[in-house]
Parts: structure tokens; C-alpha cells; sequence
């Protein structure tokens, strides 16, 4: 007989959230991710159609990364399979989609004719697109070897 805990799902619930590895990466997606949408949003930008995808992207991530995580808190993958595999999707997906926009950032803000304050703005967005980048994509590999360790 198998116990309410085992419902194939590794990943975790409740405050161990908060210590386990892949998980407590979305600590830091959410922070780098809203400091790129607050930068972003706070900078006058020359390409408004380049900075709209930026936008979306930043601001779509960090709402589905703050789902997902209190989602997890509040042990909803305890309940129904598939989990793991919405972790990995989201995280690669996630991972592929700040890629763009660290990359996007990046070119607009070399090409752009930036001076002073909104300079350095744009860069540290840049930056931390790419620390986002980092984050998602370590993320996705982890859950990407939680799904195919626990199948």
C-alpha cells in the first residue's frame, strides 16, 4: 500500500521548497527576473518593438515562476502525476526564451544610442538577463535529470 507521499513525484512541498536545490534556484529567478523587468520598465529604450518581447518575456516568467513555486509549496504535485514534466517544460522553455531576450538586450543596448543613466540601466538589465539565463537553464537541466531519474 502506498502512502499520501507516494505519489511519484519528486518534487518536494512545503518549506523543503525552500532547501532543495532545483527549486531554490526559483528563488533567484524571481529576483533576477523582476530586476530585468523593473530595469527595463524604468529605461528609456530606442527599439520599442525589441523591448516589448523583453518585457513579455521577463514579466510572463515572473509570474509563471511565482506560481509554480507556490504551487509546489502548497504540494499540488503531490496529487496528480506530470509534474516533473511541467517543471522541465516551463524551465527549458524559460531558459530558451531569456536567452533571447539577454541576447536582444544586449545588441539594443550596443546599438543604441544610450548615454549616462539609461546606459547603465540598460546594462545592468543585460546582466541580469543573463544571470536569469544562467539560472532557468541550470533549472531545466536539473529537472531534466529529477524526470529521468525518477521514470
Amino acid at each position: 500500500m502506498s502512502s499520501p507521499d507516494d505519489s511519484g513525484s519528486t518534487i518536494p512541498s512545503g518549506c523543503s521548497v525552500f532547501v532543495s536545490f532545483p527549486e531554490l534556484l526559483m528563488l533567484g529567478e524571481f529576483v533576477f527576473g523582476g530586476l530585468v523587468w523593473i530595469l527595463v520598465a524604468s529605461a528609456r529604450v530606442a527599439f520599442v518593438y525589441d523591448q516589448g518581447w523583453v518585457m513579455f518575456v521577463s514579466v510572463f516568467c515572473f509570474v509563471i515562476t511565482t506560481v509554480l513555486f507556490i504551487l509546489y509549496m502548497l504540494g499540488v504535485q503531490r496529487c496528480s502525476s506530470g509534474w516533473t514534466v511541467v517543471d522541465v517544460f516551463y524551465h527549458f522553455i524559460a531558459a530558451v526564451f531569456y536567452l533571447s531576450i539577454a541576447v536582444l538586450q544586449a545588441t539594443d543596448t550596443r546599438a543604441g544610442l544610450y548615454y549616462g543613466k539609461t546606459y547603465r540601466i540598460n546594462i545592468a538589465a543585460t546582466v541580469f538577463a543573463f544571470v536569469a539565463t544562467l539560472l532557468y537553464t541550470i533549472h531545466a537541466i536539473s529537472s531534466i535529470v529529477r524526470w529521468k531519474t525518477s521514470s
